[in-house]
């Protein structure tokens, strides 16, 4: 209704963001959608490395590229940036000072590396004892590998991903595949919310701060759920199925005449109706494949029969006779396909808002659908320390001569 305000579930909450790339700064964005103020400190002249990781960049009215990258957009909506060196003795005490206004502090600095400015949690939370201290690091704080550097594409491996991800090594382009996205970062960048938030309502119950301790190969780890316990229950490593399933067939992907799709066939039922809508009825009284446990000895005299039946039917012929059967498919879209789907644009997975440089940014909605406090993206993705006056003489009462002042010396 005009004139309501929106309810934010993190309104009452700010956040000293001293993260970069992508973990981190995935955290961050997430407590921004809840309404948390999320102020990024960022290093003058550069900022965040993901600013130059392009091209793509955002382009302005007249077609040109932006200073920002693609990459940088994705994980920085909501927040404001403040150019600030915690290098030196001023910027650390400007850190401090505003740690003193905050709830949270998120940072992914290599282990150590802020005891030396005196902005670890210890530290800081001298000057404010209920202080959240949320560290993202590739191994954690402790442990042989606490001061290795840490990054996705190296954690999917080592983490047991990659193991289980990709074609059958007995297949053409067989092998071990990454994610298509920086997995581990992403996932920990969910956790780690997770955490804060479970902290803040700790700390909202008893008055007590704490730090949080995430790293990229815990996380990894943990994520590989069912892989996990397959392998505990056993002892036997799970191997690569590509886009197919070890115990079911047909549960894969299919090439049609025009692209991609996934039959996911449950039961023999389902895969009696997937060989009505394409014409091979006799696949399934052949005592071969007549059952799962058939079909799956028989997998690969069957699924090439399959595959050479599929071929004969575009993506969305095959979409439409599935659904209309009763049988569990979809399809693999491109982004194109993906950003024109009806469900996609009716969920609002999809947002458009008014940018400094650029005109306009487009961005990926928050998934996060809630009826008393849904996520609202108030703020596009910052230019490189477009809030650091409004944040210093708000927060901490500079007066413009004084920012001045710091922005000779580089502090800001």
């Amino acid at each position: 209704m005009p004139g309501t305000t929106v309810k934010k579930a993190l309104g009452h909450v700010r956040v000293l963001d001293l993260t970069r790339v992508l973990a981190g700064p995935w955290c961050a964005q997430n407590l921004a959608d809840l309404g948390a103020d999320v102020i990024k400190i960022e290093r003058p002249g550069t900022g965040d490395d993901t600013r130059s990781w392009g091209p793509p960049y955002l382009r302005d009215a007249n077609g040109n590229d932006t200073a920002e990258a693609a990459y940088y957009l994705a994980a920085n909506r909501g927040k404001r940036s403040v150019t600030l060196d915690i290098a030196s003795p001023e910027g650390q005490a400007i850190v401090r000072e505003l740690v003193r206004n905050c709830d949270v502090v998120l940072e992914n600095y290599k282990v150590g590396q802020l005891k030396k400015y005196g902005l670890d949690y210890e530290s800081l939370r001298a000057e404010k004892p209920d202080l959240i201290y949320c560290s993202i690091t590739g191994f954690g704080q402790d442990g042989p590998y606490a001061h290795r550097a840490g990054y996705d594409f190296i954690v999917q491996g080592m983490g047991g991903f990659m193991s289980i991800t990709g074609e059958r090594d007995d297949m053409p382009g067989g092998g071990p595949q990454k994610a298509g996205v920086a997995i581990s970062d992403l996932m920990t960048g969910m956790y780690a919310t997770v955490a804060v938030m479970a902290a803040l309502t700790h700390r909202d119950r008893t008055g007590e701060g704490q730090a949080i301790d995430m790293a990229l190969l815990d996380v990894q780890v943990a994520m590989l759920a069912n892989m996990n316990t397959n392998y505990l229950a056993s002892g036997k490593p799970p191997t690569r199925w590509g886009n197919a399933h070890p115990n079911i067939v047909p549960y894969q992907t299919f090439a049609t005449a025009d692209g991609h799709i996934i039959v996911a066939v449950g039961n023999d039922g389902q895969y009696k109706k997937f060989l009505a809508a394409g014409g091979r009825p006799d696949l399934g009284t052949d005592e071969r494949f007549a059952t799962n446990p058939a079909r799956v000895r028989n997998r690969d005299v069957l699924v090439p029969l399959l595959a050479d039946m599929v071929k004969t039917k575009t993506k969305q012929e095959w979409i439409n006779l599935l659904e209309a059967a009763g049988v569990p498919c979809g399809p693999i879209n491109n982004l194109d396909e993906v950003f024109d789907n009806p469900q996609v644009n009716a969920r609002g997975m999809r947002i458009d808002l008014p940018h400094p440089t650029g005109g306009q940014v487009r961005l990926v909605g928050s998934p996060m659908k809630m009826s008393a406090t849904p996520p609202q993206v108030d703020l596009p993705p910052p230019t490189l320390g477009q809030h650091t006056e409004e944040v210093l003489s708000d927060l901490l009462g500079r007066t413009p001569e004084q920012i001045a002042g710091m922005r000779e010396k580089g502090i800001i």
